[in-house]
């Protein structure tokens, strides 16, 4: 189901706005979330249908999409998605996908020649494919004035220093040479570890698990808060259950802990949880609860 859509709203004097370029089936629901059995996605139906599982089909539903944060007189991309033409065999609904993030980011009144930084939250083929784009056979940065912010666990992980993964999964050596490689050689990669402050309202915080360098993107402005998990998250019955890991998580165990670490502290502080493949609103506050935590108000 292929689908244009912009949603934006505001964290104090931080203006978002989501831009999908997709939203639909993505799996069965135990295959995504694995560890959940099926009698928990039937206990939270009513919270599940129909922005987030098809249960008839028994099918995950998810998004593709960017989020454009703007702060302190800066343009800020969260995450760029799967690119277009990339060779990605081992993901169907990746390989060779054609698509069109600048021209959707036009659309949305966001000019990809003025985009100051990409934050990678971590380095997966939905996650930086559109770093790069395709100029007379050669990858290049698609934003050719921003700074790349690469979690240092990551870029050795999937670079050559750490065997392209280990060679785990066929794409990996393909992902970092089409789409990460070519930032470093434009000298436009910042690689960072331990936290990264990125203005007065937005910092990056390590939250490894789903990959050795998943972070998350904090928000914090005139009393207002968000935090942009990555993949700490794919579907809300990981909010339900934060102890259930997705299938594409290399740590499954840490990848809960950190899960219910930003999950406690959002609950605490009132942070808006924006994942980066929900579909339906996209964005959601959350409470905590006996077993887990509650979808207390989706986003608008």
């Amino acid at each position: 189901m292929a689908e244009e859509s912009v949603q934006k709203f505001v964290i104090g004097d931080v203006e978002v706005l989501r831009v999908v370029e997709w939203q639909g089936p993505v799996a069965s629901a135990r295959k995504l979330v694995p560890d959940s059995g099926p009698e928990l996605w039937k206990e939270y139906e009513e919270q599940l249908v129909p922005g987030h599982w098809e249960p008839g089909a028994d099918l995950a539903l998810s998004a593709l999409q960017t989020w454009v944060v703007r702060s302190a007189g800066r343009t800020v991309l969260v995450d760029t998605g799967v690119g277009r033409d990339r060779e990605r065999p081992g993901n169907p609904l990746f390989h060779r996908r054609p698509g069109d993030l600048p021209g959707r980011l036009l659309q949305a009144g966001v000019d990809p020649a003025e985009v100051d930084l990409v934050v990678n939250t971590h380095i997966h083929a939905d996650h930086c494919g559109w770093n790069t784009h395709d100029v007379h056979g050669e990858w290049v940065p698609t934003f050719p004035r921003a700074r790349y912010l690469l979690p240092a666990a990551d870029d050795h992980h999937f670079g050559p220093a750490g065997g392209y993964g280990g060679g785990v999964r066929v794409d990996d050596r393909l992902l970092y040479e089409d789409s990460v490689a070519p930032v470093h050689r434009a000298g436009q990669a910042v690689v960072w570890e331990d936290g990264h402050r990125i203005d007065e309202h937005l910092v990056l915080e390590p939250a490894p698990g789903h990959t050795p360098g998943s972070s998350v993107l904090r928000v914090q402005s005139r009393g207002e808060r968000a935090v942009f998990v990555g993949d700490l998250l794919h579907s809300p019955v990981q909010v339900l259950r934060p102890e259930c890991s997705s299938c594409f998580c290399l740590d499954p165990r840490g990848a809960a802990e950190s899960r219910q670490r930003v999950l406690e502290r959002a609950a605490e502080e009132r942070e808006l949880v924006v994942p980066a493949h929900f579909s339906g609103a996209g964005a959601v506050e959350v409470r905590k609860a006996r077993h887990g935590f509650t979808l207390h108000r989706w986003a608008a």
